[in-house]
């Protein structure tokens, strides 16, 4: 039994995000219907394992997947097959994109198909899930696509994050007296700790410097 998807619909990144998005397996794998795990063969294989149910019939489907073909930012092929509950499993995956004033309109096909015990177990009910777990899929891709239009934001607070990093760093540089000019008050804080030694040393040491003078007059009589 194979099935047919079809529809489109638009997102405010360009087609150039969108593309990079797509054809970025370890970006779009996760958003397959009742993901549960991945591993990656090459840059563009890999493989999937997602939950099955159907009516009383559960398990797990591993798919080997092929980012197929790519033309940026134009367009990105996904083909797969596997197995799941004792039967054969293929998936086709198209996206097709086209530039808009506002966006991209992503227009997207999908095919899936079962042939097997499953079939002939599931029977009718595998086309409506099917469209379900399709739907799924794209919903997932248009959240995402959404999500990611703040990332230029996103991107700002690391940089935050490593001027507060290079704090510490201008501590370690300190330790290893590499930049003389290192500021000022952390170096003498360095300087001054072990200084106040000498001085409590110092202090304890009177009487130790009478001893000395006494040494001094046995050494010269």
């Amino acid at each position: 039994m194979a099935i047919k998807f079809s529809g489109e619909f638009a997102t405010p990144r360009s087609p150039e995000e969108v593309f990079d998005f797509l054809s970025d397996p370890q970006k779009f794998g996760p958003l397959l219907p009742d993901f549960q795990s991945m591993s990656m063969e090459d840059a563009t294989h890999f493989a999937v394992k997602v939950k099955v149910g159907v009516g009383n019939i559960r398990g797990l489907a591993e798919i080997k997947m092929e980012l197929s073909e790519t033309v940026r930012p134009l367009r990105a092929l996904y083909k797969g097959q596997g197995t799941a509950v004792g039967s054969q499993v293929t998936v086709r995956a198209g996206f097709d994109l086209s530039p808009m004033p506002e966006g991209t309109r992503v227009a997207w096909q999908g095919e899936a198909g079962v042939f097997g015990k499953l079939a002939s177990m599931a029977g009718g009910m595998l086309e409506p899930l099917g469209r379900k777990n399709i739907q799924k899929l794209i919903d997932g891709l248009q959240k995402a696509l959404a999500e990611s239009v703040s990332a230029p934001t996103a991107v700002r607070s690391p940089s935050v994050a490593p001027a507060m990093t290079e704090a510490p760093g201008f501590g370690a540089a300190t330790d290893h007296s590499e930049p003389a000019d290192v500021p000022q008050s952390k170096t003498a804080a360095t300087v001054e700790a072990p200084a106040f030694s000498p001085a409590r040393t110092d202090a304890r040491a009177i009487p130790v410097d009478g001893g000395g003078e006494g040494d001094h007059g046995d050494r010269n009589p």
